[in-house]
């Protein structure tokens, strides 16, 4: 079953949604986590962090920590072990007083078959959909979208069987997330993604770099990097059902933008633009 993002009811707001390319800055300048707490609400934050994804015991009391150093009412983390840990009534619970939910790095496919198709999976969905705010770093971007990258090739040309694809939380559907992505030069398994349906945007994201995405779908580039978006909306063709296992694929009029901090980018509409309050700075 594909999961969707849940409708918002009554005069409800959806929350924002929070991608983190990986290796966000923790400590000299953390302008990611920073910026997410003060959305949550600031010194009135109450703030769930899930470390699932991660094989690290201390995974979850680092950012606990993390967060209250940067004034949050609350933060508590959930060890969700196991699938019946995701129908806990405590947990649950636990969520309905949160303003935002923070997902950790790791492996996203223990992510995805520990609470995909859960409770917990559809309270994320309804939480955000009524105003609650969910960031997810590296694995945690990975599952943010209806389509999740769990895995492919690293490179800049697109192959054939170059991606594996899996149901992610359904938080949204109009993009596909890879993370790392400069560093880890995934553009090719990106391309890949999209030659096989090009219905959503691609969102490349370097590490310590953020794509803030409002409710009325509109992103903002955070960090020290950029976000690489791949729009196929115009796609001619694509060789993906033609050709064998390895080949590369031929993709004929993709869009590609480079977004650095500041630039925006609107997921619906597919227009890029640059906050004219925003001047670049004189070449030296």
């Amino acid at each position: 079953m594909i999961s969707r993002p849940a409708l918002s009811t009554g005069d409800a707001q959806r929350g924002y949604l929070i991608p983190i390319g990986g290796a966000e800055e923790k400590e000299v300048n953390p302008t990611i986590l920073k910026r997410f707490v003060a959305l949550c609400g600031g010194s009135h934050a109450n703030i769930v962090v899930i470390p699932t994804a991660s094989r690290l015991a201390d995974t979850g009391s680092l950012y606990v920590e993390l967060f209250e150093k940067m004034g949050a009412a609350r933060v508590d983390f959930m060890q969700l072990k196991n699938r019946k840990d995701c129908e806990r009534p405590s947990y649950l619970e636990r969520l309905d007083q949160a303003t935002g939910i923070f997902i950790t790095g790791g492996n996203q496919l223990r992510l995805s078959t520990i609470v995909g198709g859960t409770p917990l999976a559809d309270k994320f969905r309804y939480l955000n959909a009524h105003g609650v705010h969910v960031a997810g770093t590296s694995a945690g971007a990975a599952v943010i979208p209806e389509h999740m990258i769990a895995g492919g090739d690293a490179g800049p040309t697109p192959t054939q069987a170059g991606v594996t694809l899996t149901p992610g939380l359904g938080l949204i559907n109009t993009v596909v997330i890879d993370q790392h992505f400069r560093e880890r030069d995934r553009l090719g398994r990106l391309l890949t993604a999209l030659a096989y349906n090009p219905y959503a945007c691609g969102l490349g994201i370097d590490e310590d770099t953020a794509a803030f995405i409002g409710p009325d779908g509109v992103l903002e580039v955070v960090g020290s990097g950029g976000i690489t978006v791949v729009d196929p909306a115009d796609l001619d063709y694509s060789s993906i059902s033609e050709i064998r296992k390895g080949e590369v694929v031929t993709l004929l009029n993709v869009r590609l933008h480079i977004l650095a901090a500041g630039a925006q980018f609107n997921t619906n509409t597919r227009k890029p633009f640059v906050n004219a309050e925003l001047e670049p700075e004189e070449l030296a």
